[in-house]
């Protein structure tokens, strides 16, 4: 019989792995099969793509890798599919999520009182609300020269303390990235947002005013160290609504604490200006700083489920090899 290439035999075996990771049982649905075939595995194709072409350009250092997604879109799921995929092949993989450089409790109630009534400040979450020295930190420190004592604090955030408000977890409860690292999986729901013009951010909410001024160094600090970007676009924010709501519903189902639909609806207003005033530079140029032909581009549906396999994205040269 046919001999399968190497290229499909190792896509063959990502999608079991894959499979057992999610907990798939045989057969597979079609939802389920998409999601492995036409999403997860070929975003992973990619990837193993842009570190071979980062080591071809001579890096010996992590290749930084920005998804921006927005909130509820599954990117938890696919950040750690994704490192399960990466170790079984032998590459060294830290996630980090810019949760995780959230400010202080107190420095985000400082935030607050600096812009009284601001809604979109009043709470983490917008541009402003990160402690950017210390994303920008631990980033450089985890893409510096490999070497094998290397030890990187990761800084961890809990957002149960104060009543839901959130602080950063004391430097015991941090995670720590020992030796090199191959890839950082850098994921946000923000990342990548560039500012717009200062009348226009004010036209969509007076509130946004602070939060574009701030944008320009999260694109200084953060974006400028990403390598290759996957951006996941969706039809639109309600679809984060809606997701959202549908989350906190499967929460309360298995007798955990979750939020009333009004309340989720609440919630995600705080970021619904941000994602009106960015979405559209976001989904219309690549990221600030982009490497041309380091940017994939994922659109899903309603479903959080590709709207058209990943495959058809990748340019030929990056599937094999």
């Amino acid at each position: 019989g046919a001999v399968a290439a190497p290229g499909a035999r190792r896509r063959g075996g990502a999608a079991e792995t894959l499979a057992r990771q999610l907990g798939f049982k045989e057969p597979l649905s079609e939802a389920q099969r998409a999601r492995i075939e036409d999403y997860y595995v070929p975003v992973f194709e990619w990837v193993r793509g842009a570190l071979r072409r980062h080591r071809e350009r001579g890096h010996r250092r992590a290749l930084v890798v920005g998804m921006s997604a927005p909130q509820g879109c599954g990117k938890t799921t696919l950040v750690s599919q994704l490192q399960g995929l990466l170790h079984t092949e032998g590459l060294a993989t830290q996630v980090v999520s810019i949760d995780d450089f959230y400010l202080t409790h107190e420095e985000q109630r400082a935030v607050a009182a600096a812009h009284p009534g601001n809604p979109l400040l009043e709470l983490r979450g917008n541009a402003g609300s990160h402690d950017l020295a210390l994303g920008r930190d631990t980033l450089q420190q985890l893409r510096g020269e490999p070497r094998p004592e290397s030890c990187v604090p990761l800084p961890r955030y809990d957002k149960s303390c104060h009543g839901g408000k959130g602080d950063r977890a004391p430097p015991s409860a941090w995670g720590v990235a020992v030796g090199p690292v191959d890839v950082v999986l850098l994921e946000g729901w923000m990342l990548g947002f560039s500012p717009i013009d200062a009348a226009a951010a004010r036209a969509i909410s007076p509130h946004l005013e602070p939060i574009n001024a701030r944008l320009g160094r999260y694109n200084a600090e953060w974006d400028s160290l990403v390598d290759a970007w996957l951006v996941v676009h969706v039809d639109g924010p309600e679809c984060v609504t809606r997701w959202r709501q549908q989350a906190e519903q499967q929460m309360r189902a298995a007798g955990r604490p979750g939020m009333s639909d009004a309340e989720v609806a609440d919630f995600v207003a705080r970021f619904l200006p941000a994602y009106a005033a960015y979405l559209p530079g976001l989904y219309g140029r690549p990221p600030p700083g982009a490497r041309e032909g380091e940017v994939l581009r994922v659109h899903l549906d309603a479903d959080r489920s590709p709207k058209a396999p990943v495959g058809g994205l990748l340019p030929s040269s990056g599937s094999g090899g």
